[in-house]
This record gives C-alpha cells, sequence and structure tokens, in this order.
C-alpha cells in the first residue's frame, strides 16, 4: 500500500474520532477516488495505486477544488467557496511542497537561453519542456504565468 494511502487512512480515523465532517469527507473521496484510478488503470479495485499514481489522484482532486472555488467565487457563492477552500487544504497535507514562483522564474530563464528561444510562438516548446523538468515540483498555472511574463 501507497504510504500516501496509509496516511489517508490514519487521518480518517482521526478526522472520524474528532468527528471533523470536513477532513472526513475529503479522505473518504480521496480514497474511492483511488479505488476509481485502479479501475481505469484496469486494476482490480482492490489493487494499490503506487505513490506517483497517488499522487496523480491527489493533484487531479486539488485541481478539480480549485477550479470549483474559482467558478463558486464567479457565483458569489460564499458559503461553497470556504467548503472548497477547507477540502483544498485537506488534500495539500498529502502534495508535495510546490517550488515558489521566483525559483520556476530562474529555471525558465536558463531554460529559455539555453534553447535559444526568442520567438513567443515557440513559448509552447518552452513550457513543455520546464513541466518535464519541473514535473510534481511545479504547479502548471504557475509554470505558465512564468512563461508568459518572459515574453511580454
Amino acid at each position: 500500500m501507497s504510504e500516501i494511502k496509509n496516511r489517508i487512512k490514519e487521518d480518517l480515523k482521526e478526522a472520524m474520532r474528532e468527528h471533523n465532517e470536513i477532513a472526513k469527507n475529503t479522505l473518504k473521496g480521496a480514497l474511492a477516488a483511488f479505488v476509481n484510478e485502479a479501475i481505469a488503470l484496469g486494476k482490480k479495485p482492490t489493487d494499490d495505486l503506487n505513490e506517483e499514481e497517488s499522487l496523480k489522484v491527489l493533484k487531479r482532486l486539488e485541481k478539480q477544488r480549485k477550479d470549483a472555488i474559482e467558478k463558486y467565487k464567479e457565483g458569489s457563492r460564499h458559503d461553497l467557496v470556504e467548503n472548497e477552500s477547507a477540502e483544498l487544504e485537506v488534500l495539500k497535507k498529502y502534495l508535495p511542497e510546490m517550488m515558489p514562483e521566483e525559483e520556476i522564474r530562474k529555471i525558465a530563464l536558463a531554460k529559455k537561453e539555453e534553447l535559444s528561444i526568442d520567438d513567443p510562438s515557440k513559448k509552447g516548446i518552452l513550457m513543455g519542456q520546464l513541466m518535464k523538468e519541473l514535473k510534481g515540483q511545479a504547479d502548471g498555472s504557475t509554470v505558465k504565468k512564468v512563461v508568459d511574463e518572459l515574453f511580454y
């Protein structure tokens, strides 16, 4: 069983003891997402995911929460924003720390010079190379923002 799944199961027990409904529901949802991912990968529902697959699922859940927060803000549903934000905080405990924007900018500048990319139409190439290099260490939206800033 992956380390992440073990931690989630232990924290779920704790959330149930403390009657922490947000943590309990978020962690149960994560465990269900692990089962769904196993099935999608052609495994049995009882099979475990490895660490990389588990992180992929958690990142997907994080992205879903972030997207929902944006939509709820647009719709002035602050009650739902609070709930999604609380769930996002629970999920962040299991995700690796993301690289700060300043560090991404340094790496992006170095990669831009290394690849000799000056044409804004080729920023997709730079973006692809950076995402390969920063896999799991940086949020894609932050990398995109940095790359966009480099060309404008």
